[in-house]
């Protein structure tokens, strides 16, 4: 067995390049939408997860909204979600969530959700209950869920998929090699099962997968990611730059350039996926509607 050794001697941060530099989240609609998650006892991994994005998204009217509770049953090394035992699932969630969307008038809403292990098929539930919720009380908006792995259960799965949902993502985020620092709990083959999975119960499901660079990998380990993506059909990807949540987090090896995100863009579409979205700031809910948009999506009968 591999052993993955992560170096923890103190290192004099670089300074962040411009390319990275975000606008710091304020305006109307920001304070407007904060106001509006609080009141409804809502989520969003937004500020969760500590997205440099949600100046921008924010301001848009745009949010991603996270189930489940906001304490994770995972410690993934890269994430800065809370970790903890959650409680109960919120099974009113759902209605408050899909309430928010219709309320926001979005055209296209983001749900995610933390790793619930400790209620696998509830949490399916839940995603399947938001798609329904949102088809009821905003028709016309189309359903994106960024699912956990369900640890590769194929009920859980089954239920999110024939849900039906306009895309169903289940993030990447690295080469097999780092999967035990970045996700605890994961695994490679997991990931890819539930995408090929989703396909074969419904071969017109959209899927998508994010992954992140800069945590120490090779160009021709996410290469190989990339090919393994196109393989079991995955639709969209996503490519962004890892950036460390704090100091108890796994080190950033280094930042790519922009210039290389156009590279690692222009290689990944030669090998099929509808669309790809690659660049410093990318995240997998960032610029969704018009990822959507670039693969003719509509909304499902």
């Amino acid at each position: 067995m591999e052993l993955i050794q992560i170096n923890t001697e103190r290192k004099i941060p670089a300074p962040k390049p411009e390319w990275l530099k975000a606008r710091a989240p304020s305006g109307e609609n920001y304070h407007d939408l904060k106001k509006l998650a609080r009141s409804l006892n809502l989520h969003t991994v937004c500020e969760s997860a500590h997205c440099p994005n949600m100046g921008e998204c924010w301001n848009h009217r745009t949010a991603t909204f996270m189930m489940l509770g906001n304490l994770c049953t995972r410690r993934c090394g890269f994430c800065a979600v809370p970790k903890g035992r959650p409680e109960p699932i919120d099974f009113d969630e759902p209605r408050r969530v899909a309430e928010a969307v219709a309320l926001l008038e979005l055209k296209h809403a983001v749900i995610t959700s933390v790793n619930r292990d400790d209620d696998i098929v509830g949490g399916a539930r839940a995603f399947a209950m938001v798609i329904d919720e949102i088809r009821r009380q905003a028709p016309g908006c189309r359903a994106e869920v960024l699912i956990p792995d369900f640890q590769g259960k194929e009920e859980a799965i089954r239920i999110v998929v024939e849900a039906r949902p306009e895309i169903l993502n289940h993030n990447t985020e690295t080469v097999p090699r780092l999967y035990r620092p970045v996700r605890s709990g994961a695994r490679y083959e997991r990931t890819l099962r539930l995408l090929e999975y989703a396909k074969e119960i419904d071969p017109k499901m959209v899927t998508k997968t994010g992954v992140m660079v800069g945590i120490g990998e090779e160009t021709g380990e996410l290469l190989d990611v990339f090919r393994d993506l196109a393989a079991v059909g995955t639709d969209i990807l996503t490519i962004g730059q890892y950036l460390r949540p704090s100091k108890d987090h796994v080190p950033m090896a280094r930042y790519y350039k922009p210039e290389e995100f156009v590279w690692l863009r222009e290689e990944s579409m030669k090998m099929g996926f509808a669309h790809v979205e690659s660049g410093p700031l990318v995240r997998s809910s960032y610029h969704a509607h018009e990822q959507a948009a670039a693969t003719g999506i509509t909304m499902l009968a």
